[in-house]
């Protein structure tokens, strides 16, 4: 009768603005028998100390993540812990760490993996979104700095590879629960949002009597809020855009120079995300004997985020407002308060939902052919798949512009940046309905139509990705006595396929259809209690369920206009690859050095098909035609990887190699629209030029980059270690985007009249710029990094159960688009990142404190209709803290109870 170990984390209360943190649990007990005692170390030391021991072994240089067990890594997602490691960084969205970042390279640059196999992305890229995956059912995560030649999924960045469960290496039988309540601070600040949530999770492993054959199975659900203040600023256009006025004064009556900027418009909002999750894993593994070992892991996970989006678009020198002369104060050329008359405001109650499943299926076999020699085989299948969508509905006051204005006076400070004093009544009492207010055109806003461009009541984008990954891998490794140990080699053979599609649609309330200037009442069941503007200066906003109102029949939905349903058609594309890997590693020994050398070589063909968008005809009618392109291209990647052992303790490593990162298969793509702009019409400057496209380029090779490391490290006792190493990338090869200058001669233009019913010139003029991805060349990236693991019990026994953890990376770049071009700043890196965490852990009583922080960078996000964008993001620095204590002592084996809180600094 085997043995049961039963082991529950009973309750996880937390109090989170954003995410809350589930901690592994503080054991430590004392094992006693006749003759000896035995000190069983668990919690967080016990994974500490299986990280380092994995970071010590380790032919490359990497880090490494252990759980004490199943469902005990201490975050919410694979992500908060990767977060922690030294050289990563999370790019947080929706206060979640979704996006991870390898030593100052964005996420594009990072491949992941589970148990060794490529992992498809529900992303437009590569990236992996790793709030996808529950801590719960990972066991570890191991994330390789520098390559060796097997590792057949590499990238510029790194390559991270999440491990699961092994039911053979379990010890008995075992099953694990959990539930956590999750708190957030600040409200659900949106109604019909909560603020609560929780997490909970099951797992169970087991084995027969033999040890033969093992199984597992685990579970986790987590339901988690999130709410923001948030408001955004349409950019700082010159005061001298708004003639009329001038010259305007300031407050000590001196003329404002024309070339002042001010806040062109404004939008405070309330936002406000409820996260669902469910991961399921599943484990069968098979050892019928020493020559036969086979594994069959099966991981899904299915995602739904629901934001609810509400607030204000209130345009300002963008629009009809006009600055009040004699309010004005200028800093440094920056108005920074005044006041503004003539404000229109347009409210919103918009909603975004985002639905991803992620599937990942491999079957490994490892057979003993003889003593020397191991032959594996893998089988693997991942697919990842999203439908996104972003709805807009607008309220007005009187269609078009035709309601009331306000005042309004700014001034850019507090905490939010900018506060304001106004009249604006953004409640029932200001005449509310559902209906366009500003006139932003509009599905009517046509000729056929009369022009009747105040009929944008609601917008929605859908996005749809799907990426199915399906390989093959062929190993063997042959051992041998003498200073070579082993030689491995291998083959993998991948196909993959990504298709995106993107759809906009513009709606209009049905009582439009009977007169202009009709406005649609809400009904009384959709209303809801009104949203808090408060911190930005303004009283409560209308409220309703955006969703019900969808839903309910009151919209007529209507495509766009002709040109902007062939814009989409340009979002509409394949992606497909077929790769080859073939690579050869020989593993050498010697008493004080070890390490490896090898060769891979990568076969690439890819294709790619989409949409060619075109003008013809007078008056023009824009046509769509399939396109399709690609390329094929073999790359040679050696690599080195040394370890020389001063001592038992000591090591320095080194490591060189060249890496290969595929591009963005967004930029990828073989959709382009061209297009002629008949405000230019008589222009003859190419940078003016009325001729010019965008589009994607199959064709693109991927990144290069030679790599250089070397690295000190001196561990000592159990679970401390400290590590310095620096690292040098050299870029040969990456990806732009650049205008080309293309012969327009031929194509068709329009004629006639404009939308204001003037002559369009004749052009004379046919050469124009299309913008596009290309290869570039030249550039660098390098950084040092520092880490440490310090358990205190080292300099004296009255610190028994107080540790540190921490770490702190520096990294630079240096690359331009062309040689003559000062450098630019890569996407995703954060010249600085440090992460530290204090704990004591001792007689079932542990807590700890943690902060990471990373310096500004520029990160990938989303802008108007779904597309991305980049922008700089602050530097952000995060509190964690948790307390815990173990339940045995009170009866209940195996139980932990928390008290956890995350981003407690907001």
């Amino acid at each position: 009768m085997q043995a049961l170990r039963f082991k529950t984390q009973l309750l996880s209360f937390a109090s989170a603005t954003a995410l809350a943190v589930a901690a592994v649990p503080a054991v430590a007990q004392d094992v006693e028998d006749d003759e000896v005692e035995e000190i069983v170390v668990t919690g967080i030391r016990s994974s500490i100390m299986s990280s380092v021991a994995k970071k010590r072994n380790n032919s490359s240089i990497v880090e490494a993540i252990s759980a004490e067990d199943i469902g005990k890594l201490p975050d919410a997602s694979i992500g908060e812990s990767l977060a922690r490691l030294p050289g990563l960084a999370s790019q947080r969205f929706d206060g979640r760490a979704n996006k991870i970042s390898i030593r100052g390279l964005a996420h594009d640059f990072t491949i992941t993996t589970m148990n060794g196999r490529e992992m498809a992305s529900s992303e437009n890229n590569r990236s992996v979104e790793f709030d996808q995956f529950p801590s719960e059912l990972v066991t570890g995560a191991m994330v390789y700095k520098t390559p060796d030649a097997a590792l057949t999924s590499q990238a510029v960045g790194g390559t991270v590879d999440m491990q699961t469960i092994r039911p053979l290496s379990n010890d008995g039988r075992t099953i694990i629960m959990g539930l956590r309540g999750e708190l957030g601070t600040g409200g659900g600040r949106n109604a019909g949002v909560s603020n609560k949530g929780y997490r909970g999770n099951i797992a169970y492993i087991d084995q027969n009597e033999d040890g033969t054959v093992g199984w597992a199975l685990g579970y986790s659900r987590m339901v988690q809020p999130i709410s923001e203040q948030q408001i955004h600023h349409w950019g700082y256009p010159e005061i001298g855009l708004q003639d009329s006025g001038l010259p305007y004064t300031d407050v000590n009556g001196s003329n404002v120079d024309p070339t002042t900027m001010i806040t062109g418009g404004i939008k405070p909002f309330v936002k406000s995300n409820r996260l669902t999750r469910d991961g399921l894993l599943g484990v069968v593994e098979f050892k019928p004997s020493d020559k036969v070992h086979s594994r069959l892991d099966a991981f899904y996970s299915k995602f739904k985020d629901r934001q609810t989006l509400r607030g204000a678009e209130i345009p300002l020198l963008w629009s009809g407002a006009k600055p009040v002369s004699g309010s004005l104060t200028v800093e440094d050329g920056l108005a920074v308060s005044g006041d503004f008359t003539g404000v229109k405001p347009q409210l919103r109650n918009d909603f975004t939902d985002r639905d991803s499943e992620t599937y990942a299926l491999g079957w490994n076999t490892e057979y003993q052919a003889t003593d020397n020699l191991v032959l594996t085989a893998d089988l693997s299948y991942s697919k990842a798949s999203r439908e996104y969508s972003a709805s807009e509905t607008y309220l007005s006051n009187g269609r078009g512009q035709s309601g009331p204005s306000y005042d309004l006076g700014f001034s850019m400070e507090g905490s939010n940046g900018m506060l304001i004093d106004s009249n604006i009544d953004l409640s029932e009492s200001g005449g509310w309905k559902l209906g366009d207010n500003l006139g932003w055109g509009g599905p009517l806003c046509d000729p056929d139509n009369g022009w009747q461009c105040a009929s944008s009541d609601h917008y929605r984008n859908t996005e749809s990705s799907s990426d199915d990954i399906a390989a093959i891998k062929l190993a063997a490794e042959q051992s041998f006595d003498g200073a070579i140990t082993s030689v491995e080699y291998g083959l993998r053979y991948s196909e993959r396929t990504k298709d995106h599609a993107r759809k906009g649609y513009w709606g209009v309330v049905k009582a439009y259809s009977t007169s202009a200037d009709s406005l649609q009442e809400i009904p009384a069941e959709y209303r809801v209690d009104d949203t808090s503007l408060d911190f930005f200066g303004l009283g409560g906003l209308i409220s309703f369920d955006p969703r019900a109102i969808w839903d309910s029949g009151l919209y007529e939905d209507l495509r766009l206009d002709q040109f902007a349903v062939n814009t989409f058609a340009t979002e509409s594309w394949e992606v497909s690859e077929k790769v080859f890997n073939a690579y050869v590693k020989a593993n050498f020994e010697t008493d004080n050095v070890t390490g490896n050398i090898g060769l891979q070589a990568v076969n690439t063909n890819q294709l790619s098909s989409g949409a060619a968008v075109r003008a013809e005809g007078d008056p023009p009618i824009l046509f769509t035609e399939p396109t399709q392109n690609g390329e094929k291209y073999w790359e040679f990647l050696p690599s080195l990887n040394m370890s020389f052992h001063i001592d038992d303790d000591n090591k320095i490593r080194i490591g060189a190699a060249r890496i290969m990162a595929r591009p963005n298969m967004q930029d990828m793509h073989a959709s382009r629209q061209f297009n002629f702009d008949i405000s230019k019409a008589d222009q003859t400057d190419i940078d003016n030029s009325p001729w010019g496209g965008w589009g994607g380029n199959p064709t693109l090779r991927p990144w290069l980059s030679w790599q250089f490391d070397v690295a000190y490290e001196t561990y000592f006792g159990d679970a401390g270690y400290f590590a310095v190493s620096g690292f040098y990338k050299k870029l040969d090869s990456w990806v732009y985007n650049e205008n080309n200058v293309l012969d327009f001669s031929g194509f068709p233009y329009p004629t006639g009249v404009d939308f204001a019913g003037d002559p369009i010139p004749t052009p004379t003029f046919f050469e124009g710029k299309v913008w596009s991805p290309a290869n570039g060349e030249g550039g660098k990236i390098y950084g040092v990094e520092f880490s440490t693991s310090i358990p205190f019990d080292e300099f004296s026994d009255s610190l028994e159960g107080f540790g540190f953890l921490g770490s702190a990376s520096f990294t630079s770049s240096e690359v331009r688009e062309k040689p003559e071009d000062e450098p630019f700043e890569l996407p995703g890196l954060s010249k600085t990142v440090v992460n530290g965490t204090l704990y004591y852990e001792k007689g079932g009583f542990a807590i700890r404190g943690s902060v990471r922080h990373r310096s500004s960078y520029i990160a990938e996000s989303f802008a108007i209709s779904l597309t991305r964008e980049f922008k700089h993001a602050a530097p952000e620095t995060i509190f964690d803290a948790q307390i815990s204590y173990d339940l045995d002592g009170m009866g209940v084996e195996g139980g932990t109870l928390y008290l956890q809180g995350s981003n407690l600094t907001n």
